[in-house]
């Protein structure tokens, strides 16, 4: 009766949420809600969630998210199902997925119609992306899979725009502007080689001509949700905080089905001081990843920033209970209690971040300063003198003033 009775109680606490969702106006909020659920490993919920946001919205998205939670539980034949109706609604928006699920089942021939499908679309995956998909780990080694990569799946353009990005990303700045150079000169006009290029600036910290470059592609294309997050990324590195928060936010409008545009926005909202957007972000983002070490670190920032401490500790202490091997969630409530002049819990909370992690120096300094408020100067001399060694000049005047005799 026992198992009954909080089994029930589970799922009303899934379903409550669902039901505020009612009054959404797109998919979006229940793709979030299902995705979320999912990526806990609640798969069962997901579907319940899944299937009651779609009597209101049959959104391909939806659909798939279902399939997915489907597919977790093992269900394979409704994850098919699911994603034949994502099909119906959006051509190949199911396909990549029905290829990963035939193949897991072992039937080469209908996986790899269906992966066919996908690199003939806009849904097409990298090579990258599939060749470590371990949905195909049980017929990577048939001869209809070999069969498959011997066909040119990808366009010249294709293959250059991705050892562009490889080289980007490894700060090979020179070696990505001469290839954009040779791309421009090989497709005039062509919108994936702008892209490409905002990108390399972005990489190379060149934001203005990124900017530039974004906001001309967003004349003609003003929705373009790849477009829209570049800009935005580009816009928080440039510290221009308001303009990145406008920009997340007409991305969330647009009901673009993704949690951490709370997140990001977040950040921005803390970074102009509007605390209380910021916490509303979230609050939004922790109702569906209430487990998120991250969201809880920023929230007690947020809360420290907008002047209630104790607020603050109470999520580092969430934080420190679902990750007490995490260092910097130690050293984070032990700056509350800094802050707030309460000395010996600080010194109790930077010592065990110091347990976990004895090479910061930033810590060792905290710990030093909250010593001498404590009275104990030997100790915090030793401490002090440490944060120097770790590289923490800061330490080097209080060492001058405390501990030289």
């Amino acid at each position: 009766m026992k198992i009954l009775e909080t089994r029930i109680a589970l799922m009303i606490l899934i379903l409550m949420p669902a039901a505020a969702l009612l009054e959404a106006q797109t998919a979006a909020p229940w793709i979030m809600k299902t995705k979320a659920l999912r990526d806990r490993g609640l798969n069962a919920e997901a579907v319940t969630v899944a299937q009651e946001g779609l009597k209101s919205f049959p959104d391909s998205r939806l659909f798939v998210e279902a399939a997915r939670a489907f597919t977790g539980l093992g269900n394979l034949s409704s994850a098919i199902s699911n994603l034949n109706e994502a099909n119906k609604l959006l051509p190949s928006s199911g396909d990549y997925y029905l290829a990963g699920i035939y193949a897991m089942k072992g039937d080469a021939e209908t996986a790899l119609y269906h992966l066919e499908q996908t690199m003939r679309t806009g849904f097409k995956r990298t090579e990258r992306d599939i060749l470590l998909d371990k949905s195909f780990a049980r017929i990577e080694n048939t001869p209809q899979w070999r069969q498959f990569w011997k066909k040119d799946w990808y366009s010249e353009l294709e293959i250059k725009l991705a050892e562009l990005s490889f080289l980007s990303s490894v700060g090979k700045i020179s070696e990505s502007d001469d290839l954009i150079v040779l791309l421009k000169k090989e497709y005039p006009g062509f919108d994936e080689v702008e892209f490409a290029a905002a990108s390399v600036d972005a990489a190379a910290q060149r934001y203005p001509e990124a900017v530039k470059k974004l906001s001309g592609l967003l004349r003609d294309d003003p929705g373009n949700e790849k477009f829209l997050g570049l800009l935005a990324a580009v816009q928080y590195a440039a510290a221009n905080f308001a303009g990145a928060s406008a920009t997340y936010s007409g991305l969330i409008d647009k009901g673009v089905a993704d949690a951490g545009l709370y997140l990001k926005r977040a950040e921005c909202f803390r970074q102009t001081g509007e605390y209380n957007k910021a916490l509303a972000d979230l609050e939004e983002y922790l109702r569906l990843y209430p487990g998120s070490s991250e969201a809880l670190r920023m929230a007690g920032k947020t809360e420290a920033a907008a002047g209630d401490n104790l607020k603050a500790m109470e999520y580092y202490s969430k934080n420190i209970n679902l990750k007490p091997g995490d260092p910097q969630a130690y050293a984070d409530r032990g700056d509350a209690y800094f802050v707030a002049g309460s000395w010996e819990w600080a010194s109790k909370d930077y010592s065990m971040s110091l347990d976990l992690d004895p090479g910061n120096g930033n810590v060792y300094l905290n710990r030093g300063i909250a010593l001498l408020n404590m009275g104990k100067k030997d100790d915090a001399c030793i401490d002090l003198r440490k944060a120097l060694e770790k590289g923490n000049r800061r330490a080097s005047e209080l060492i001058s003033r405390n501990c030289l005799k």
